[in-house]
């Protein structure tokens, strides 16, 4: 009978948020705030009334008359302990987490670059194409959650060094948008008639003629990839393809796995399958700021980017911060799987996957790690949401590694990325009331979907 009361309780609840919900929807997208509160009221009724119910179950057995202060209160703290641990079980044995497999994914991906690194090497050890340098793992698979099932994306980074006879220089772009920096990648030919006094079999690109170049050498970097001195991004991306291609058949994975190249003019996307599995990868290169963990890459920018331009990348910062994070984080922990839900719930609303990724990156860097277990789920939860709110409220949200004091030690800025001014990734909100109400309403749809997905079932 108590646990029939509870439903109905709970019943009224829903029926009661159902109707507010109405009354929001039509008094417009300013009162999400209200929305808010209301369910941050029924999460809380849930879990009370939950506790009651627990605790009036043991009201009712025999109870020993001579328990002391101290004892009693022990025994309400090991109750409430376990209360929340119930909780936080029953919302992870609820939500449908999708079926994945990414460790596997990622070692897969490891050794298939590992490889291609080999033969990269033997390929171009006497040319003046870029040096490429092992693989890094970036992005949401290798830092261990993915919001999709299917189409995973195995990213990652190969740093470029320059050939011999070559340099390097990055040169940030002032003229570009304040809220992206992006650089440009000069190159610059070095002398190298010490080299060809030690007998190295090469001709030095400034102090021979022309003529005695092209016949004897093959052109330099500025020759091939580059645009007016400045390393072309599409060009080199379409030289990363055909090396792909031209080296696949010698790899051990080709026996097995079929190739399908992808299209793209940033980076080299491409996709392997044997039938029963399939892997998507996709392959960025960049030159890496001094001995930071700060790259200029070929990702995306916004639209229109001159192929000149190299994005400043924070992905192997954020790879290791999450790496610090794992090494800390109790086996329990649940911060995963905070991450991967609300990327998860906004996939067709319109908030970002990085805008999810940046609120509870710094959430990690401000709750301790040991209280992302189970027990704690439910509390993440209302953190994750409540900073998004938050954030709308001010039309503020801080990048988290530009300008970031507060970061682990063993993650390595430039100085001007330590000490720059964090870029507000909701500046559009903050410049456009139009955009701001539509990520008001993108928030409350965001709501909907999460009570929906930790309302109490019948």
């Amino acid at each position: 009978m108590e646990e029939h009361a509870k439903r109905q309780e709970l019943e009224r609840l829903q029926l009661e948020w159902e109707i507010e919900q109405l009354v929001l929807e039509q008094s417009g997208p300013v009162h999400y705030l209200v929305l808010s509160a209301v369910f941050a009221c029924m999460v809380l009724v849930f879990v009370l009334l939950f506790m009651s119910w627990k605790r009036s179950l043991r009201r009712e057995e025999p109870e020993e008359e001579n328990l002391n202060a101290n004892e009693e209160d022990d025994v309400e703290n090991e109750e409430g302990h376990h209360i929340q641990e119930n909780i936080g079980r029953m919302l992870v044995e609820r939500i449908q987490w999708p079926v994945q497999d990414l460790q596997a994914g990622c070692e897969w991906t490891t050794g298939l670059m590992d490889n291609y690194t080999v033969y990269f090497g033997h390929v171009l050890s006497n040319s003046f194409y870029p040096v490429l340098q092992r693989a890094i793992g970036v992005g949401s698979a290798f830092e261990g959650w993915s919001p999709r099932e299917q189409d995973v994306v195995y990213r990652v980074l190969i740093p470029m060094t320059p050939p011999r006879g070559h340099s390097f220089h990055l040169e940030l772009d002032s003229a570009g948008q304040r809220h992206v920096r992006n650089f440009r990648v000069r190159v610059q030919l070095e002398c190298t008639c010490t080299r060809e006094q030690q007998g190295e079999n090469m001709l030095c690109f400034l102090h021979h003629p022309q003529e005695e170049l092209r016949s004897n050498q093959d052109p330099s970097l500025l020759d091939t990839l580059c645009t007016d001195s400045y390393l072309d991004v599409h060009k080199t991306a379409c030289w990363f393809y055909q090396l792909v291609r031209a080296i696949w058949p010698a790899l051990p994975q080709s026996h097995n796995w079929h190739l399908t190249l992808l299209p793209s003019t940033r980076s080299c996307q491409f996709k392997v399958t044997n039938g029963r599995e399939s892997f998507r990868i996709e392959m960025l290169f960049g030159v890496r700021r001094g001995d930071s963990d700060i790259f200029v890459s070929s990702q995306p920018g916004y639209a229109g980017t001159p192929s000149t331009l190299w994005t400043e990348t924070y992905d192997v910062a954020e790879m290791k911060f999450f790496e610090h994070i794992a090494r800390q984080a109790p086996p329990d922990s649940l911060h995963l799987r905070c991450l991967q839900l609300f990327t998860r719930l906004q996939l067709g609303i319109g908030f970002s996957t990085y805008t999810m990724k940046t609120i509870v990156m710094h959430l990690l860097n401000t709750v301790p790690v040991s209280q992302w277990c189970r027990r704690h789920f439910l509390r993440r939860l209302i953190d994750i949401s409540d900073s998004l709110r938050l954030s709308l409220e001010a039309k503020r949200l801080n990048h988290f590694i530009l300008g970031n004091r507060r970061l682990p030690e063993e993650i390595s800025l430039p100085p001007d990325v330590h000490i720059a001014e964090p870029p507000n990734l909701f500046h559009r909100l903050a410049m456009d009331p139009h955009a701001h109400s539509q990520g008001i309403g993108e928030y409350l749809d965001l709501q909907r979907g999460l009570v929906a997905i930790l309302k109490p079932e019948d």
